[in-house]
């Protein structure tokens, strides 16, 4: 039997998985909505320059916004800051950009009120967007490859954390069991239509279950009223 990291990779992480198959997918359902993202300036809410350095296509421009540190020699069409763009201030000083960019970030940043900071500073900053979460309901949760982990509770989840082989980095200690998972609440798609009102949301299927959704504002679409579609 492989070990628990060839495992997970195989599901998620590595060249051919489903995970990256996925992200490729999803990169082609981008470029659909966004033809024009050669020459856009997008800033990107939780991403990273590794992302955007294997995307099968580049912006005009992209600047992260991210807590977690940034590499020092990013290529000139990328620049990078380390901030909370759910701090109001923080999002007033970005300026405008074209586009809002966010994989898998809104169901990181702390509970209803700071998801409604998230939303508001995504309206801000450009008037098209992209911002993508895992689905509650899909059967495995995502970020720990776990079946049904999402439902169990918080206790059972932070001691689960330390023992689960698919888990990317295992906890040491119970702290950081519960440090682990007390920061990811993945959405509903009522949350989201309720966060981004009058977008087109989107769902991504695997094995016909719908796995993650996506809010969209687009050029042609950004005045249409709500809208799902898988």
């Amino acid at each position: 039997m492989p070990d628990a990291r060839a495992l997970r990779n195989r599901f998620v992480d590595a060249p051919g998985s489903i995970g990256e198959r996925l992200r490729i997918s999803r990169w082609e359902r981008f470029r659909r909505l966004f033809p024009a993202i050669e020459d856009m300036t997008v800033v990107d809410l939780g991403g990273t320059a590794d992302m955007w350095l294997r995307a099968p296509l580049r912006a005009k421009h992209v600047h992260l916004i991210n807590l977690e540190p940034h590499p020092a020699d990013l290529p000139d069409w990328i620049s990078a800051e380390n901030a909370d763009v759910t701090d109001p201030e923080v999002a007033a000083a970005l300026g405008r950009h074209d586009l809002v960019f966010s994989n898998s970030t809104i169901e990181h940043v702390g509970g209803h009120s700071q998801r409604q900071r998230f939303a508001a500073a995504v309206r801000l900053l450009a008037p098209l967007h992209w911002i993508q979460t895992p689905y509650r309901y899909f059967p495995v949760e995502p970020h720990f490859v776990a079946p049904g982990f999402q439902f169990l509770p918080l206790a059972a989840r932070a001691r689960l954390v330390r023992r689960w082989p698919l888990t990317h980095s295992r906890p040491g200690s119970p702290e950081e069991g519960m440090a682990a998972v007390v920061g990811i609440e993945l959405l509903t798609r009522t949350e989201m239509r309720y966060l981004f009102p009058g977008d087109l949301l989107l769902g991504e299927r695997v094995l016909g279950v719908t796995k993650s959704l996506i809010a969209v504002r687009t050029e042609q679409g950004q005045d249409a009223p709500a809208a799902s579609k898988d």
